[in-house]
């Protein structure tokens, strides 16, 4: 890894509330752990980490935010501007790891406790677009099909900044982060697929159900 980053709250332009998304590199180990339920638990896995709107983010599914410098510093060449390890919300900034390759279930071991479950790509929010202040973002964002990866924590520990990523086990089927993404977004024919990655939330397989329920009876949408 790169960095293990938290949030530095700030009020969000234009809300009433804060937001979490300005996260910062932190030293030191950094316990994680699953944080419950959306509504009702700890917001985020990573100790130190907030989440202000837990309708949206946080909870077991959202536990930890993982996106690569490598592709960070695409984005920062793109963008002619410096993209710092936390700038897009994430709490791990890898390096030397397939983010937007990753499998649904993707299970990923950091130091020696740690046990990490890719579980669903992030979705660009319009406080990302606020923060990031580029005209049309979320639409270059959705584009590019690059979205990072949130994963949920099958075993609790510490882990550092200097902690390399081991993946331990890539499931029996071939739904990436990317093409996750690319079905909750722009080409919604390809939810069909998502049924092969049960990790998913139940949430977007009951979305890819009620897709395959209507094309049943609306053949064009296939």
């Amino acid at each position: 890894m790169i960095s293990v980053n938290v949030a530095v709250p700030r009020r969000d332009p234009g809300r009433l509330r804060n937001t979490g998304i300005d996260k910062r590199p932190v030293d030191g180990p950094v316990p994680i752990r699953a944080p419950g339920d959306r509504a009702s638990g700890l917001g985020s896995g990573v100790t130190g980490d907030e989440v202000f709107d837990k309708r949206h983010h946080g909870g077991d599914d959202q536990a930890v935010y993982a996106y690569a410098r490598e592709d960070l510093d695409r984005w920062a060449a793109d963008l002619g501007r410096d993209l710092p390890g936390g700038v897009f919300g994430e709490n791990l900034t890898t390096a030397g790891v397939d983010v937007t390759g990753a499998l649904i279930g993707e299970r990923w071991r950091i130091g020696p406790d740690v046990l990490l479950e890719v579980s669903v790509p992030r979705i660009p929010c319009n406080t990302f677009a606020r923060w990031m202040d580029v005209p049309g973002w979320l639409k270059t964002f959705t584009r590019a099909a690059v979205p990072g990866a949130y994963l949920r924590v099958l075993s609790p520990g510490t882990v550092r900044a200097t902690d390399p990523v081991i993946v331990e086990h890539r499931p029996d089927h071939e739904v990436t982060i990317a093409l996750a993404f690319r079905a909750m977004t722009l080409e919604r024919a390809l939810l069909p697929r998502l049924l092969d990655a049960p990790a998913l939330p139940e949430k977007t397989l009951a979305d890819a159900r009620k897709y395959i329920a209507r094309a049943a009876s609306t053949p064009t949408l296939f």
